[in-house]
Formats: structure tokens, C-alpha cells, sequence
């Protein structure tokens, strides 16, 4: 089953509900330096009645349907599991050049810490989570 990320900005209250999801679901320790795969921003925009506008926004992987990331990468670390449309990685051969950093157009590519290779959310694949169930920063939206 193919999964797909939407995020409704009108729904969003920028509890971070979705990062902390994240950040328990990947067990990150930030302590230790770990960076959140999913990073939530708030931002003030000026109207032009000369009011404010607050716009919240939830960013991390979107596992594109044509993720940039992987025809960057030149040693093949990135590509799509075929179950679930996640982009995934296997980052026994990254170089380090962050060349999947700069074809996104999210940014979400990066390390869990300054030290280490490229890493990236797996979705709903991580931890005790099976394709079928959805990911800690996307539960399945509630019945009206």
C-alpha cells in the first residue's frame, strides 16, 4: 500500500504534535546532538490591510513520487520501496557530498548528528510499524 504525506496548513495549530511524533518514533536523542527528521516553523506575514497573518508549517521528507534525491545521489544510496512509495536509503556507501541535500526542494535531507552519513525518516517502515499502519507525525485523521 502507497502512502502519501498531506499537510493542511488550515489544520495546523502549530502544537508540533507531529514532530514530537517523530522524535519519539525514531527514538532521536537530542541530548546527544540528534537532529528531528520532521522540524515545525511559525511564521508572522503582513496583510495588506495592515494586519498579521500566522502561518504554521510542518516540513521533513515528502517521499516525492520523483524524489530529486535519488538521481542525485552518485553512489545509489536513495531509492523508492515499492510497498510503501517511501523514499529509503542505505547509507553504507554515502561520501558525504550532499548532493540529495541540494536537489530537494524540502531540504530534508541531513544527519541525525554533525558526525554521521545522511539519514532520513523511514515513514511508517521504522520501528514496530508496518507498512499498513501509518507514521507518528501522520496518524490516521479521526471520523468527523
Amino acid at each position: 500500500m502507497k502512502h502519501i504525506f498531506v499537510f493542511d496548513q488550515d489544520k495546523c495549530s502549530a502544537c508540533s504534535a507531529c514532530m514530537m511524533g517523530c522524535l519519539d518514533q525514531n527514538d532521536t536523542d537530542l541530548a546527544a546532538g540528534d537532529r528531528c527528521f520532521r522540524q515545525t516553523f511559525d511564521t508572522e506575514v503582513a496583510l495588506e490591510d495592515g494586519g498579521v497573518h500566522c502561518a504554521y508549517i510542518s516540513a521533513a521528507c515528502m517521499h516525492c513520487a520523483d524524489a530529486p534525491c535519488i538521481a542525485a545521489c552518485p553512489v545509489g544510496c536513495l531509492s523508492k520501496d515499492p510497498e510503501t512509495g517511501f523514499t529509503v536509503y542505505d547509507n553504507t556507501n554515502c561520501i558525504g557530498c550532499k548532493s540529495c541535500a541540494m536537489a530537494c526542494p524540502f531540504g530534508a535531507p541531513g544527519t541525525a548528528r554533525p558526525t554521521e552519513r545522511w539519514s532520513n525518516a523511514t515513514g511508517a517502515t521504522s520501528g514496530s510499524k508496518t507498512a499498513s499502519s501509518p507514521p507518528a507525525c501522520a496518524p490516521a485523521p479521526s471520523a468527523p
